[in-house]
């Protein structure tokens, strides 16, 4: 799979090209355009629905375009170590990556309906979308820093993290990420987002904005 992007860092639509019968999985939801013959099985149905998408003899294409404004970031897996990822960046990866293979670390984050992060290892490409622009913390050996949930994207599974409430006995949601934040503890990457997906949700119905309107 080759990753071509474009409209980048704002409006980021990633192009990506398949060998002759090369298979890839995608988020249904953010499928723009595919070349002509391209096969398109869907999987699962709702939040976990996932598109299985091969390519014909002579290979061929799919414009996958992510349903938030914001970058792009594509991980290269070498099978040294997996990747966490927050459910909503997720937008595909290579057939070669299994996604939630076994159980990690706080199990009841992944996969499913429970939790909010998927996990992906193996040896291949995890495209990964984000709302605004992207950032990248680097982690040294026992460097530490909190981050709200709503703003990571991905972490290696090589930094130390601890999932904990942002305000005591406030809202809290496992299957969300509300009402949380992540301490991670290096060595190791993070990924995070400059907006926040659900933050955003409450400003329009603070301000009045509704599927109705």
């Amino acid at each position: 799979m080759q990753v071509r992007t474009r409209h980048t860092p704002t409006f980021g639509v990633a192009r990506l090209v398949l060998a002759p019968g090369e298979m890839v999985l995608v988020d249904p939801l953010t499928i723009a355009a595919t070349s002509y013959g391209l096969a398109v099985e869907v999987k699962g149905a709702g939040a976990q629905a996932v598109a299985l998408c091969t390519a014909g003899a002579e290979g061929g294409w799919l414009d996958a375009a992510p349903v938030l404004p914001g970058d792009l970031q594509q991980v290269e897996l070498d099978g040294t170590h997996g990747w966490c990822l927050a459910r909503h960046s997720w937008i595909a990866s290579s057939s070669t990556v299994a996604m939630n293979p076994e159980a990690p670390p706080m199990q009841a984050l992944f996969g499913g309906a429970e939790g909010f992060l998927n996990y992906a290892q193996g040896r291949g490409d995890v495209l990964l979308a984000c709302c605004g622009a992207l950032d990248l913390v680097t982690l040294e050996a026992g460097e530490a820093v909190t981050i709200s949930s709503d703003h990571v994207v991905a972490f290696a599974d090589t930094v130390q993290c601890r999932l904990r409430p942002s305000v005591p006995d406030g809202v809290q949601s496992i299957q969300t990420g509300e009402g949380l934040v992540f301490d991670f503890a290096g060595p190791g990457a993070v990924l995070t987002q400059t907006r926040g997906p659900r933050r955003l949700t409450t400003w329009l119905r603070a301000n009045g904005v509704s599927r109705s309107s």
